[in-house]
């Protein structure tokens, strides 16, 4: 819609839509004294709206009588979709809220009205009503200056003139004639609660613009109050920062979705101290069914809104710290032949494997790798502990495998050597354990990852390993891992390309082809 002048209740938002409406009031305002609306003076637009708006049902009826189709066939032929016309489904709903009015409400009530007010959108609909001079004042401090300045030359005594206003280019009528009609209202709030959030937010947008003061603050309180749809919050947020509404209660609303920062201190350290005791909380939760749920779902929330400052290195590596000291704790004490809370191993283990997917996602890893790769004490003791209760250590380390072979964790090759050779053998021995009970573990991508762990390395190493591997998976295939890709590979490199190499001429003579003709 067009209007200029309006006034807002920040005083600073003037939306440029609205910078036709001086011309246009000016010219729809017919003078009292010329001739009525049905004599032939009168203006020919404003008669053809009136008939409009007398037959706008019937004519809608018929036009979508027409236009919507009900199929009347076999149901089980192919039936093409029904045509709707938008403009008449729009017509239709504009006539059907035209037509509301409770007992004692004068809105639309043409018996009463002393303004025929016409409203054109840039899409070319046009709907005329009638409305009240004494309501649009009392409510609107836009029509309460616009029609004083315009109406003040004539006689404004009861008579039963009626004054023609049109105000053109609104971007939706519908929601224009529904703000109209909230004025009429007693209840706002119950009013507003028929409607969505959506239709609210555009309500609330034309009620600041005519400096509709109690629509304005009736939205607001249904906004704060009323549950949103996920992609509720951010209509609200931005039509909130467009509107420039923080001193008429805006602020109540956004507090929904933002946390104010007082007396110095930043929301970030208490974001941080929340996520820190999530996660200390699944960590040590003693129900596993629910500690399996809520790690995936505080994995996805980070993953998804992951921000530097949310979670910072340190407090994750403590975490991780305080697991690793209770797994050590543990998986001494079975090696000892003490399984008195053998169960923490598997439970610390499962810890550690979910706190290495938060730093991977984070790509900060390398530090938990050099000390995983440091723990040769664990390893030394490895197969003293019954593999039932020790084989969730050795997912720890398939992850890593998985991490370094997609590249996600970079590190020295000698450190990267020095976890192969620390951990290589026990993960052998876990290797069927895994595949076997272990749910949701992928050993295809598992041995993709050792694969190319191990060809990062120089190429003498690369022998070391993979001679091993051959002769361990000849003698117990089902038991370990196949990294077979891995040996084609080395196996090139190692002897094809230096045969190869060999076979290459020393140097390599250029000739220019003759024509056998010429």
């Amino acid at each position: 819609m067009d209007f200029t002048g309006g006034k807002t209740l920040s005083n600073s938002h003037s939306p440029s839509s609205f910078t036709k409406f001086n011309s246009a009031f000016t010219a729809g305002l017919l003078n009292p004294m010329s001739p009525p609306p049905n004599k032939t003076r009168s203006s020919p637009v404003v008669c053809e709206l009136i008939a409009s708006s007398s037959n706008i049902h019937q004519r809608t009826q018929t036009k979508n009588q027409a236009l919507i189709q009900v199929p009347i066939s076999d149901p089980r032929q192919n039936q093409t979709p029904p045509v709707i016309d938008k403009r008449a489904l729009t017509m239709q709903q504009i006539s059907d809220l035209l037509s509301i009015r409770s007992p004692g409400n004068k809105f639309n009530d043409p018996g009463s009205s002393d303004i025929k007010l016409t409203l054109s959108s840039k899409d070319g609909i046009s709907v005329s009503m009638n409305v009240h001079k004494q309501i649009l004042v009392a409510h609107s401090r836009f029509f309460e200056v616009k029609l004083s300045d315009k109406l003040a030359k004539y006689q404004w005594n009861g008579s039963a003139e009626v004054y023609m206003v049109e105000i053109t280019d609104c971007d939706d009528v519908e929601v224009y004639i529904e703000t109209l009609r909230l004025m009429y209202c007693k209840y706002l709030r119950k009013e507003l609660m028929r409607n969505g959030i959506s239709k609210n937010i555009k309500i609330l947008k034309v009620a600041v613009v005519i400096g509709f003061d109690a629509g304005v603050l009736s939205c607001l309180e249904h906004l704060e109050a009323a549950p949103w749809a996920e992609d509720d919050e951010e209509k609200v947020t931005c039509a909130l920062a467009e509107l420039r509404l923080e001193n008429v209660g805006a602020g109540d609303v956004l507090k929904r979705v933002s946390v104010e920062v007082t007396n110095g201190t930043g929301e970030v350290g208490d974001n941080e101290q929340v996520l820190l005791k999530l996660l200390h909380v699944v960590l040590e939760g003693k129900d596993e069914k629910a500690r399996r749920e809520m790690k995936g779902l505080v994995l996805k929330m980070l993953r998804e809104n992951s921000s530097p400052n949310d979670l910072r290195k340190e407090s994750l590596y403590s975490a991780c710290d305080g697991c690793l000291e209770l797994l050590r704790h543990h998986f001494l004490r079975a090696a000892s032949s003490d399984l008195q809370d053998v169960s923490q191993i598997a439970r610390q283990a499962d810890n550690l494997h979910w706190m290495l997917d938060i730093l991977i996602e984070r790509r900060i890893a390398e530090d938990f790798l050099k000390s995983w790769a440091s723990q040769s004490e664990l390893s030394d003791v490895h197969s003293k502990v019954p593999a039932v209760h020790r084989h969730g250590v050795s997912r720890v380390t398939a992850r890593l495998f998985v991490g370094m072979g997609k590249g996600q964790l970079l590190v020295p090759k000698e450190v990267r050597y020095m976890l192969l050779q620390t951990w290589l053998v026990p993960f052998y021995e876990d290797f069927g354990w895994m595949r076997r009970v272990s749910k949701g573990v992928d050993t295809h991508l598992i041995e993709d990852g050792l694969s190319n762990t191990i060809l990062t390395l120089p190429l003498a190493w690369q022998r070391e390993i993979l001679l091993a591997w051959f002769y361990r998976f000849l003698n117990s295939s089902e038991n370990c891992p196949n990294i077979q890709r891995g040996f084609e590979v080395w196996w090139r490199r190692a002897f094809w390309q230096r045969n190869g190499e060999q076979q290459l001429p020393t140097q390599l003579h250029l000739t220019t082809p003759t024509n056998a003709n010429s």
